[in-house]
């Protein structure tokens, strides 16, 4: 999956710097009840669609994932269940949602956020085994709707000492530059703390997304 995503960053970065018409694209859900608005983007592979919406200041990512048990075209009509977001594509979370005999395939969700800048400090939440459901349709005037809500297992993470000691001014130089790239592109670059040099912590919680709404040019 890590290396899923690092392929769909760089490829958004290149589809981004090849051109790109205006993005009409909106996302808007309540996170913990307070209304996050944003412009999502999408990048497609094969079966697979990754979807995300990004904000600044402080940095924020909302990362949908959706994806079908055939190996085709992933945009098909109906249901998917939310699944783990750690491990998503497992046979057991695939015959979970075939089982239930009324999805099209799985999906998940992420948010990220930045509680401490630069990038020292983090607040995740990962959509859970929770029977939870994502709706697609398509739009008449071209446009893919996706309705979501749930609860997500949070997480916090922060930087490690070894990281901040080793990475010196080079990895505050790259932090910041990781920012710009987000900020220009509408991308997230680099904004996941998994596997970054971030340390989990002890403490959990639950974020609550409730009438999740998004909408893109197909």
């Amino acid at each position: 999956m890590k290396n899923i995503l690092s392929l769909i960053a760089f490829l958004s970065f290149v589809n981004f710097t090849s051109g790109q018409s205006t993005n009409q694209n909106t996302m808007s859900v309540k996170i913990d009840g307070t209304e996050y608005n944003t412009q999502p983007r999408q990048i497609r592979l094969g079966a697979y669609a990754y979807f995300t919406g990004n904000a600044t200041k402080p940095d924020r990512m909302l990362r949908i994932w959706i994806g079908n048990f055939y190996g085709t075209d992933f945009t098909e009509e109906g249901d998917y269940l939310v699944v783990n977001a750690d491990n998503p594509d497992t046979k057991e979370n695939i015959k979970r949602a075939q089982d239930f005999g009324k999805y099209k395939g799985i999906a998940t969700i992420r948010y990220v956020e930045e509680t401490k800048s630069p990038r020292m400090e983090y607040h995740v939440g990962d959509s859970g085994n929770n029977d939870e459901v994502l709706t697609l349709k398509f739009g008449k005037d071209g446009f893919l709707e996706v309705k979501f809500s749930g609860k997500l297992e949070g997480s916090y993470w922060k930087e490690k000492a070894t990281a901040t000691a080793f990475g010196g001014l080079g990895r505050i130089k790259d932090k910041i530059e990781s920012k710009v790239i987000t900020q220009a592109t509408g991308f997230d670059n680099n904004i996941d703390p998994e596997g970054n040099g971030y340390k989990r912590q002890d403490k959990k919680d639950e974020i609550v997304l409730t009438d999740g709404f998004m909408r893109l040019k197909r």
